[in-house]
């Protein structure tokens, strides 16, 4: 609990079960708990609900105020898509018929093209911005496109809508099918520089700018080194795509004959950092993975679309015991769902098909799986010291979930322990049962147009 002082106020306290992970405990459920947040969006106390009477003297508030949760609703920590294409939303679910390279070629750079155009840009982020906070996704680390004025304005709707974003605008100056649909290297980094002004001058609270090289295929030499000096200098995120399937991987080994091996590419040009994350990383050695662990850089686990385009399965048990952060990403559309429910299902899928390949392949726990959709996310992007779990000061992001709502797809049955009503939620839940989700302390659904 927080020392109060004479500034803070509670503006919301929650009572009843509360699920959550640590470093120590992959899931940690508190019972017959009160939990405060403060009118700044913190996590002021989390107690057992016996402190209720003391907690309502030494904050202020009326215990006529505290939010009951009911027999089946516990509240858990937002969830952290570390990886997302906003500007593919428009064709999630189809698509899913080519390996990457074709696919990008064929699908993803014609789609992207069209985000010149502002009005089809706020068509596309308007929805999947909404889609993924319905769906629990309190932190979302999206690619943009090359175009900054639409990368602006995805970094202004989530803002408005509430969400925590890092928002990167895409940059690739070579290896476009489509040839409008990339920037010289001198273009890249003046709207690089435009973007990331503009962006840190709307100082929206939870919205920061990300430097997004698409990846070393996409981008020459001369540009990664002048993105890794931007994100270096500027003290920003890093986000791209690393060994995602072998085509690829075989790729930058023709493009970059001078460097040892994928990661080396990025290593060389100062783009591995404590604040970089790179998705899929399906064939990085486990001397690349040596290197992500020395230079804190994280990985993205996109389990959706490693298998919707037959990129490859990451093990993501060898990646945890090189001791490298590593959270999920959707990879809308690459990955066809834009909810993280799907990336936990598809996470624990892809570890026990692991498992059938070679038995003594030991097979993820939902509940490590869920830390990852959490903690570890936010760990992935450093953020793990502003949130990831119920923490006294920590922002309060975090799902009411509800696995007992009218017409729900989830059915219960009696003595049915929070641990079993958890995984019912994880394996079997919906956006119907996320009730209300909050980031900073502020309820950001239900929208408050419905």
């Amino acid at each position: 609990m927080r020392q109060n002082d004479t500034t803070a106020r509670i503006a919301h306290v929650f009572r009843g079960t509360f699920v959550h992970s640590t470093p120590r405990d992959a899931v940690e459920i508190l019972e017959s708990s009160v939990l405060g947040v403060d009118d700044e969006g913190k996590i002021a106390f989390i107690e057992k609900d016996e402190q209720l009477a003391s907690l309502s003297k030494i904050w202020g508030f009326e215990t006529s105020d505290v939010k009951q949760l009911g027999q089946y609703e516990f509240l858990m920590p937002g969830m952290v898509d570390t990886h997302i294409h906003a500007s593919q939303y428009s064709y999630t679910g189809t698509a899913l018929d080519l390996p990457l390279l074709e696919w990008l070629n064929t699908y993803t750079f014609p789609v992207e093209a069209k985000y010149k155009d502002l009005d089809f840009a706020n068509n596309v982020y308007t929805k999947v911005v909404r889609r993924t906070l319905k769906n629990g996704t309190t932190t979302a680390c999206y690619f943009a496109t090359i175009h900054t004025d639409a990368s602006l304005l995805l970094g202004e709707l989530t803002d408005k809508f509430g969400q925590r974003a890092l928002v990167g605008k895409v940059c690739m100056d070579c290896n476009s099918a489509v040839p409008q649909y990339k920037e010289s290297p001198a273009e890249c980094k003046a709207e690089t520089d435009r973007f990331i002004k503009e962006l840190l001058k709307k100082e929206y609270p939870n919205v920061k700018p990300v430097v997004t090289p698409r990846f070393a295929p996409s981008c020459s030499a001369s540009l990664l080194s002048e993105l890794g000096e931007i994100a270096n200098n500027n003290k920003l995120h890093i986000q791209s795509h690393i060994s995602e399937n072998k085509e690829e991987v075989e790729l930058v080994k023709t493009l970059f004959p001078g460097c040892k091996s994928y990661t080396d590419v990025y290593l060389k040009h100062n783009l591995l950092t404590d604040r970089t994350v790179m998705a899929h990383g399906c064939h990085l050695t486990d001397e690349e993975l040596d290197i992500f662990h020395e230079t804190g850089s994280a990985i993205s686990h996109c389990p959706n679309s490693n298998i919707s385009i037959c990129s490859g399965m990451l093990n993501v048990r060898n990646v945890l015991n090189h001791r490298v952060k590593l959270g999920l990403g959707t990879d809308v559309a690459g990955g066809y769902s834009p909810s993280m429910l799907d990336a936990i299902r598809r996470t624990l899928d892809t570890s026990k098909a692991l498992t059938i390949q070679d038995p003594q392949h030991q097979t993820l726990t939902f509940e490590e799986v869920f830390r990852l959709a959490t903690l570890g996310g936010s760990e992935a992007l450093s953020l793990d010291e502003q949130i990831g779990n119920f923490v006294v000061g920590k922002d309060f992001d975090a799902l009411r979930v509800n696995v007992c709502v009218p017409d729900g797809p989830i059915d219960l049955f009696s003595d049915e322990s929070p641990k079993v009503i958890l995984e019912k939620f994880l394996n079997l839940g919906d956006d119907r049962n996320i009730t209300e989700v909050y980031v900073s302390g502020r309820q950001v659904v239900p929208f408050p147009d419905t």
